[in-house]
């Protein structure tokens, strides 16, 4: 029987908190707080090729050579995790995760290849050597192996700074996409080293997104991923981010979160709040007269399907979620 494997990863919808911040030993690192999403994600299949070459590894789609790599070692890692040589293989990737956007669509892919290529050596690897993997086949890595626990990951070190809590508060996101939703090439984004006086306000708001998930505070949650938000500014300059923090204000949101690494951006509701309904209808209309395109409204997900140090996911096993269609949001759908 040809060994074969197959595994499944999440996506996110940009960051709540994103900026430098201190570990436990006071040494800076870059480290962000993703917004959970289900619904899209990553599928991949692996076809494992005992007594190939560990070179001979082939890819659908053709171009997906951060997943290629990342399936070389992970057939490394799994190899000398059961005594096995290294060989080739082939892998098939498919998704409905839009690229370039900012929600992790090449971690997704990463990822789920990983969690393919170890099912293709029965073996379940626990998220932080997943993390490990993803970090050094693409340099940097979304905390997608979590699947929604909302932690501080340093996405350059494929670790967990700090673990904020169980779950996010519940929100209603409506989601958009800026600057047309065109890609953004974050190697080209200009480069500021961090300032004390950045790092203070880092730990501030990490200090206040940690209360929000301790107290369910969507409110407060939201002034953080603004305050974020605006600060990321500094780099990405998005012309209408002014008019989507108005629409939010105006519509009765808690604020705004962006992606720090591309243009999707979601106006946040406290899903408990009298009137969403109305509230989340005025923002779509107010969205589409500034010429801002909505893409979908969705729940955050409130629980997770693993902890820091249990199994991969595999086919079946994505996390629950709201109806999350493609067209613009409506209402029924939450």
């Amino acid at each position: 029987m040809i060994p074969t494997g197959a595994g499944d990863a999440p996506c996110h919808h940009g960051e709540i908190l994103q900026g430098v911040f201190l570990d436990d030993d006071g040494r800076r690192c870059a480290g962000l707080v993703t917004l959970p999403m289900a619904g899209p994600g990553s599928h991949a299949e692996f076809v494992r090729r005992p007594g190939t070459a560990p070179g001979a590894l082939t890819a659908v789609p053709a171009d997906r050579t951060k997943a290629v790599r990342a399936a070389a070692l992970a057939v490394a890692e799994c190899a000398e995790r059961t005594g096995q040589p290294p060989c080739g293989g082939e892998l098939r990737l498919t998704g409905d995760i839009p690229v370039g956007l900012g929600m992790g669509s090449s971690t997704s892919d990463v990822i789920a290849t990983v969690r393919a290529v170890a099912d293709s050596y029965g073996l379940r690897l626990p998220p932080d050597t997943v993390a490990r993997l993803a970090v050094h086949a693409e340099l940097a890595c979304d905390p997608l192996m979590l699947d929604g626990r909302p932690v501080l990951f340093a996405q350059r070190e494929g670790r967990v700074l700090e673990v904020i809590g169980p779950a996010m508060p519940p929100l209603v996101v409506v989601g958009c996409a800026l600057g047309g939703g065109a890609p953004v090439d974050t190697l080209c984004l200009p480069v500021r080293d961090a300032s004390e006086a950045d790092v203070r306000a880092f730990e501030r708001l990490r200090t206040l997104l940690r209360r929000a998930v301790a107290t369910a505070d969507a409110r407060l949650l939201g002034e953080v991923a603004t305050a974020s938000a605006r600060r990321g500014q500094q780099a990405l300059g998005h012309p209408e981010f002014d008019a989507l923090t108005g629409i939010a204000r105006r519509a009765g949101g808690v604020g705004v979160q962006i992606a720090h690494s591309g243009a999707v951006a979601g106006v946040l509701f406290d899903p408990a709040a009298p009137g969403l309904r109305h509230r989340v209808r005025s923002c779509v209309r107010a969205l589409d007269a500034h010429g801002i395109p909505t893409t979908r409204t969705f729940t955050t997900p409130t629980t997770t399907q693993e902890d820091l140090h249990g199994p991969a996911h595999r086919g079946g096993d994505r996390p629950s979620g709201p109806d999350t269609s493609r067209r613009p949001a409506r209402l029924p759908a939450l």
